[in-house]
């Protein structure tokens, strides 16, 4: 399931993802984070992993469909996270994106809204 969080910027804007992603989960995410590209000049993402358990496969061939047509239209993304496969998320993300990427412990949440302010 992908839950929009209230962001503390405008041009920021955060999700949380917890159990298993499905394609649904995609059909609300993508439109919402298209819309804020468009009002935004520039757009900064935070994906907080809860209690997350990844894709089943076809919303990780929406994953990857993402990130390729979208990689030129994020500047930041914050992945704050509980587990360490999580963790090497950032490492693998970063060849589909041009956006900086960093990770934050879940304990670092209010450290990880900073860094996307900036």
């Amino acid at each position: 399931m992908i839950t929009p969080l209230e962001s503390p910027s405008s041009n920021v804007v955060g999700f949380q993802l917890s159990g298993k992603l499905h394609d649904e989960d995609y059909k609300t995410f993508v439109p919402l984070v298209d819309e804020h590209i468009a009002k935004n000049e520039t757009t900064r993402i935070l994906a907080q992993f809860h209690d997350f358990s990844g894709w089943d496969a076809h919303a990780l061939w929406d994953d990857i469909r993402f990130a390729t047509t979208h990689c030129t239209s994020i500047e930041k993304i914050a992945l704050v996270g509980e587990k360490q496969w999580e963790k090497y998320m950032a490492t693998v993300c970063k060849p589909f994106t041009m956006a900086k990427i960093q990770y934050f412990d879940q304990t670092e949440m209010e450290s990880a809204w900073n860094w996307l302010a900036e």
